[in-house]
């Protein structure tokens, strides 16, 4: 056994199970009592039980615990150097390496496989809970660019390695006048649903005038879908919030999909049936809340990186750290917003900048985040009385107390947090730029 190992390694997916065994049989009664017993804080007991990454050393000792071969269980492709506490991002192999192993500049779902993909330990297994309960509803919701596709992705695969069927629909690819209309869209909805099921759609065969569109709908999913497969379907619903523009359809469809979710309290056949509903937090619409989905079932709410987090991912991009304070001052400059931290990450590892050039220029019209800048500057136009009340906070010097209503509304852009009962602004990237720009931004 080499007690002196460096770096990372993290327990394997598929021998989770082995472990959580190995804990019970040595007589641990909690994740409380293993952290006691090895002397490890209880953080990194959980992260080392649920798959996460943990010091090759630690995982080592732990393993001796548990009575387990740590080469057996370990994800041994998974090595990381431990990153040195004085360390800035210079690159390490050349270039021309480098490129080879690089993904695409990061836009859209990180890929499953993706090297460059960081797990969302403890959610991503609280969902992986979920799924399995009979009848689940989980809503995964954050601003944009949070990852929450890329999330739902893993979920959708982990649905398959149990042997559910899945369906997976995203709105963005339905057309506006089928989305305006709540009987088309209930059709368009079906028949995708049964194609991917690889059933005939056979819609005109349950669809019923006199029943109207949302029964009818229900119908087909009982009697026709769920009838006719006999594992466990996943239904996931990404970027629900494009039915949020058409505010009839949403008042209509949201409360049927909460409807689903309660039918598997009376009928087991809808238990069958796990519903993922996945959305942006950047449009308000108002709802009843007993008629809504949005406060039954499980809650994913993505958070941002933390700094140990964005030591990881740029170790995973092949960059070392020469100096953690300039870390820090990316993580005060971009809050550790996933897909910020990407792209500063990338940039950096192909050597077409420095970090001292992204904390210079990050808020500039020709900077790294010009274009994330001007998709919420867009907005804003469009919202003078939102551009105002941002400008509000974005000009003071301590936490502003607004309206509830725009302060939920800039929060869930991301553009805001909260302090207390007042808001500060996200991130420092938003107080210059926004300040920068507010001479060219209509209050009226």
């Amino acid at each position: 056994m080499r007690d002196s190992i460096s770096g990372y390694l993290r327990v394997q997916q598929h021998c989770l199970n082995q472990v959580k065994l190995a804990v019970k049989k040595q007589g641990f009664s909690s994740q409380r009592s293993l952290a006691q017993e090895a002397e490890f804080s209880l953080a990194i007991v959980s992260n080392f039980l649920t798959g996460k990454p943990v010091e090759q050393a630690t995982f080592a000792q732990i393993c001796r615990r548990l009575s387990l071969d740590w080469q057996e269980i370990a994800a041994l492709n998974f090595q990381l150097t431990a990153p040195p506490q004085d360390k800035i991002p210079v690159n390490s192999p050349s270039k021309s390496e480098k490129l080879d192993t690089l993904p695409p500049y990061p836009n859209g779902a990180v890929p499953l496989g993706s090297p460059f993909y960081l797990e969302r330990l403890p959610l991503e297994e609280q969902i992986r809970q979920e799924i399995k309960k009979p009848g689940a509803l989980v809503r995964i919701k954050a601003p944009k660019e949070m990852g929450k596709t890329s999330l739902l992705l893993r979920m959708l695969d982990f649905a398959k390695q149990q042997g559910y069927r899945t369906v997976s629909l995203n709105l963005e690819q339905v057309d506006q006048a089928i989305l305006s209309d709540l009987n088309q869209f209930l059709r368009w909805l079906c028949a995708n649903a049964a194609r991917q099921l690889q059933l005939k759609p056979q819609l005109d065969e349950y669809w019923d005038e006199d029943l109207g569109s949302k029964i009818s709908c229900t119908v087909y999913i009982q009697d026709y879908l769920l009838e006719s497969i006999t594992a466990p379907i996943v239904l996931a619903l990404d970027e629900l919030n494009q039915i949020f523009e058409h505010p009839q359809v949403a008042k209509d469809f949201l409360p049927l999909l909460r409807s689903w979710y309660e039918e598997s309290k009376t009928l087991p056949i809808w238990q069958k049936l796990r519903l993922i509903v996945v959305h942006s937090t950047e449009i308000y619409v108002p709802l009843q809340l007993n008629q809504s989905p949005f406060n039954v079932g499980f809650p994913a709410q993505l958070s941002h990186f933390s700094l140990e987090e964005v030591l990881q991912l740029a170790q995973r991009y092949q960059l070392t750290w020469e100096n953690q304070e300039k870390v820090q001052q990316l993580m005060e400059l971009v809050g550790g917003h996933p897909a910020l931290v990407q792209t500063a990450l990338y940039y950096l590892s192909r050597e077409e900048i420095t970090m001292t050039q992204i904390l210079t220029s990050a808020a500039s019209v020709t900077g790294i985040y010009a274009h994330h800048l001007r998709r919420h500057w867009a907005v804003l136009e469009q919202q003078p009385e939102l551009a105002k009340a941002l400008d509000r906070v974005m000009s003071a010097m301590e936490p502003v107390q607004l309206d509830p209503i725009l302060a939920y509304k800039l929060s869930s852009m991301g553009l805001l947090k909260q302090s207390g009962d007042k808001v500060v602004p996200g991130y420092e990237l938003y107080r210059r730029y926004f300040l920068e720009v507010k001479s060219s931004i209509s209050y009226q």
